[in-house]
């Protein structure tokens, strides 16, 4: 079988982790051929091209620059990038035919190419619903809701949903908040399929741990919070630091690791502010990232109060991974706090309540016995729901009954 992936994510290998690269693997395993559409942005200054490797095959397509820059350029781009992807397909693979069409949001602007390809192949179409737009940049306040250009958007929602022969989820929530908002949809054709990995096991020695908190400046004597991912407005971070300044725990260390939009508000903040139970890195190489992780104790998830969607963040996975207990400070419309209490595996706190947060890392910081249950039970909440055989079966299965 033959799968098209079309994505804004940059992809050099398999051999990369991510909840993408790990699902595309387990086909690639399993005797498929794998073939990866990727933007390749201006600000690379290469033309469009192929990479090939044993079973994969990826076209990286020349593109506007579409992450880290101003909104002018980031708009025209996620519009001109279907016209773009298409483009590379007719010129790049003419001759292959392809059985399964995968693709995430963002973006929603891949109607073209999929119509495209369900048309001259007969391929199958499954969407890997990963974000709801434009409703999340009408949350943000980056789109005015009625404007022409939310209408614009939603039309072009609508139609990357009619395309789509089967929807996935990332979590109830999710599947219930499009039946709710969008009531065309056959229900039949949506479902629950979460983000996934292929899960490693980190082996980290306390003399290994030790280590690595000193070369990073990390105290050895508390425990450490991290917070790893995106920094920007989605992620409310005037409630993450809100959080740092006004905790009090001699007991308690604060690691953010990230960039984004809003990383030079929240490095202008540490600058001035010169907290002493905190530290702020720039983004690090994903396996240094893990390295780090593996040194941390809690997980720390923000989303901010405003959102109407249910967001269900991907690094969830990386903590569990990690065997750690989860702090997720939310929005109301998410589930992902009440999975986190549910699996007994760390505190789910509305964003903003302050009280609330402290008082959460507190118990969790304070009680050994608590911690190891909630660690214990991260790990199994990981293994239970979040594998990528899961996800795997699901589109097989949705395959097979065509």
């Amino acid at each position: 079988m033959k799968i098209l992936f079309l994505t804004l994510v940059k992809i050099k290998s398999l051999e990369e982790r991510g909840i993408y690269t790990d699902l595309l693997r387990k086909f690639s395993e399993e005797g498929d051929e794998v073939f990866i559409v990727c933007p390749s942005e201006r600000r690379d200054k290469k033309p469009t091209h192929l990479y090939k490797e044993k079973g994969l095959t990826i076209l990286n397509v020349r593109t506007f620059n579409l992450q880290k820059t101003n909104v002018i350029e980031k708009g025209i781009g996620t519009l001109a990038i279907e016209y773009q992807y298409l483009q590379a397909i007719k010129k790049y693979f003419s001759k292959t035919k392809f059985d399964l069409l995968l693709y995430s949001t963002p973006p929603i602007t891949f109607s073209k190419v999929i119509d495209y390809i369900k048309k001259r192949d007969n391929a199958f179409s499954y969407l890997l619903l990963k974000d709801i737009f434009p409703q999340n940049a009408v949350d943000m306040k980056m789109i005015t809701e009625g404007s022409l250009l939310h209408k614009m958007f939603l039309s072009k929602e609508r139609r990357l949903y009619e395309l789509s022969d089967v929807i996935g989820c990332m979590s109830e929530a999710n599947k219930k908040y499009l039946a709710l908002h969008h009531p065309e949809i056959n229900t039949e054709k949506v479902e629950v399929n979460p983000n996934s990995i292929t899960p490693v096991v980190f082996i980290q020695t306390t003399e290994e741990k030790r280590a690595i908190q000193k070369k990073y400046g990390l105290p050895v004597d508390k425990k450490i919070f991290v917070y790893g991912g995106n920094l920007g407005k989605p992620q409310g971070i005037d409630f993450l630091i809100e959080t740092i300044a006004t905790n009090t725990n001699p007991f308690v260390f604060f690691l953010i690791v990230g960039s984004g939009t809003e990383y030079i508000r929240i490095h202008k903040w540490f600058q001035n502010q010169q907290p002493k139970n905190a530290l702020l890195f720039e983004g690090l190489p994903k396996q240094e990232y893990d390295l780090v992780l593996k040194a941390c104790d809690v997980g720390m998830i923000f989303l901010h109060s405003d959102f109407t969607i249910p967001n269900f963040p991907s690094r969830l996975l990386s903590y569990l991974e990690m065997k750690m207990p989860v702090i997720a400070a939310t929005d109301a419309n998410t589930d992902i706090g009440s999975e986190i209490k549910k699996n007994k595996c760390g505190y789910a706190v509305l964003s903003g309540d302050i009280l609330r947060m402290q008082k959460a890392i507190d118990e969790i910081s304070s009680d050994a016995i608590l911690y190891t249950q909630m660690s214990e039970n991260a790990l199994n909440f990981l293994q239970r729901e979040f594998k990528v055989d899961y996800s795997y079966q699901l589109i097989k299965n949705r395959l097979e009954n065509v």
